[in-house]
């Protein structure tokens, strides 16, 4: 067996690689507990991610994702992640940043009997700082990480293809997270593996899992069904890697998945059970309190701005809410305006929320918009008390330029999510009551 290669382009990817590998029995843990992730100074540059009022937010260096900041009023937080400080203007553009880790080798490590990890780093800045701590902690369990820029100008995509040409070739199984990526879907149409493995990122995997099911087109559910002239240009890899990414004489599918799928006929679904999580993180210490964790359902355009600014200050005060858990991908400018009008301490976590809610200290009751926390959080969290709780999204919340399936999918997250109770709209205006349902 010539070994196993792993594709990640997003924090949560790289967490499920390990679990994965946790799973399997592979890769060698450390005896001791893991080496703290770097301070975020130094190794992430200010950017738009970390939308700064007038000073860095210091960082304590002390664990993974811990950092702390001075509590001078609403939008600074001291805890787990980097605080939102509520801006008076522009953030400041990015500035240079050091080499990112495994960044400069000659070559990618050629496939062995041990998993290697490349991580295709995607541009956004929140997404890299992410990615590089996940990186850390891969190290720190014997991993070999390569990072990847993939995405970084002219020339990229041309000397990624010709470095990870190689390894491909070698791997006998290769693991991606995100099925919809299209340079995963052209690197699955250069090399066909024998055995894929695609682990969570997101509920996309539900979504993916249907697809694949019905032989149909991979598309991401908040996109609409035409097709521009980038998607018809691609179509023709798109079709090629959909039946890469199926199960065949030749080739086995797994998805490793802590998310209910309706899998092909051949598929092997794996459960992802958040094992590696909870042997190596807490459990955490409660605040007694609620945490609120946000979703990037606005900057996706579905969901109506006002509507979900409004939903937020009802949900922080019904709950007695402190604490907002931001999405990677909501904007500095929407996060300012839910720090100046519900007062929440918003806080951009530096790891995955299952890593940052197992380390502590976290609420004794989470409340989420349907996302995947809403299904591992209950996973990671499992035995330590903490009460995890969905608001449903109600029609009305949605914007007209919606994707049709929008309203479903979303429906679809909240009804499986078996671990997590139900906040649901009831009477009058859906934004003025939410109740347990």
């Amino acid at each position: 067996m010539t070994g196993r290669l792993a594709f990640v382009e997003s924090p949560v990817q790289l967490l499920n690689v390990l679990e994965w590998a946790h799973a399997r029995g592979r890769g060698p843990a450390p005896a001791a507990a893991p080496a703290p992730v770097p301070p975020a100074g130094a190794d992430r540059a200010p950017g738009p991610d970390a939308a700064r009022a007038s000073a860095p937010v210091p960082d304590s260096g002390t664990g993974p994702g811990t950092g702390s900041a001075p509590a001078s009023g609403p939008g600074t937080a001291s805890g787990p992640g980097t605080a939102f400080a509520p801006a008076s203007g522009p953030a400041t553009p990015p500035a240079a940043s050091a080499p990112e880790p495994g960044q400069g080798r000659d070559a990618v490590p050629a496939a062995s009997d041990d998993l290697a990890i490349v991580v295709l780093s995607p541009s956004d800045p929140m997404s890299r700082g992410q990615l590089r701590r996940m990186a850390q902690l891969a190290r720190d369990e014997g991993f070999d990480v390569h990072w990847q820029e993939a995405r970084a100008g002219r020339g990229a995509l041309v000397r990624t293809l010709r470095e990870l040409g190689g390894p491909l070739r070698a791997a006998e199984r290769v693991i991606v997270g995100d099925p919809f990526s299209r340079y995963v879907q052209l690197l699955l149409t250069l090399f066909g593996p024998r055995h894929v493995t695609v682990v969570d990122d997101g509920t996309a995997t539900m979504e993916f899992a249907a697809q694949l099911a019905g032989g149909e087109r991979l598309v991401r559910w908040h996109r609409k069904g035409d097709l521009g002239p980038r998607e018809l240009l691609l179509a023709p890899v798109t079709s090629l890697a959909r039946r890469r990414l199926a199960p065949g004489p030749h080739r086995t599918v797994e998805i490793f998945t802590s998310l209910p799928v309706q899998a092909p006929p051949g598929t092997e679904v794996t459960e992802n059970a958040y094992a590696w999580t909870r042997s190596r993180f807490g459990p955490p210490a409660l605040t007694g309190g609620a945490d609120l964790v946000g979703t990037s359902l606005v900057e996706t355009g579905v969901v109506d701005a006002e509507h979900y600014l409004r939903v937020v200050g009802q949900l922080a005060r019904t709950h007695g809410a402190t604490r907002y858990f931001a999405h990677r991908r909501e904007t500095p400018e929407k996060l300012h305006r839910i720090a100046v009008e519900t007062g929440l301490q918003v806080v951009r976590p530096e790891l995955p929320l299952e890593l940052i809610a197992r380390r502590g200290p976290v609420g004794a009751t989470i409340v989420s918009f349907p996302s995947t926390v809403v299904h591992t959080l209950p996973l990671a969290l499992a035995g330590t008390g903490v009460k995890v709780a969905v608001c449903e999204i109600a029609p009305e919340w949605l914007k007209a330029t919606a994707s049709p399936r929008a309203q479903g999918f979303l429906a679809g997250v909240v009804g499986t999510a078996s671990g997590a109770d139900r906040l649901t709209p009831r009477g009058g205006s859906a934004a003025d009551r939410l109740e347990f349902g």
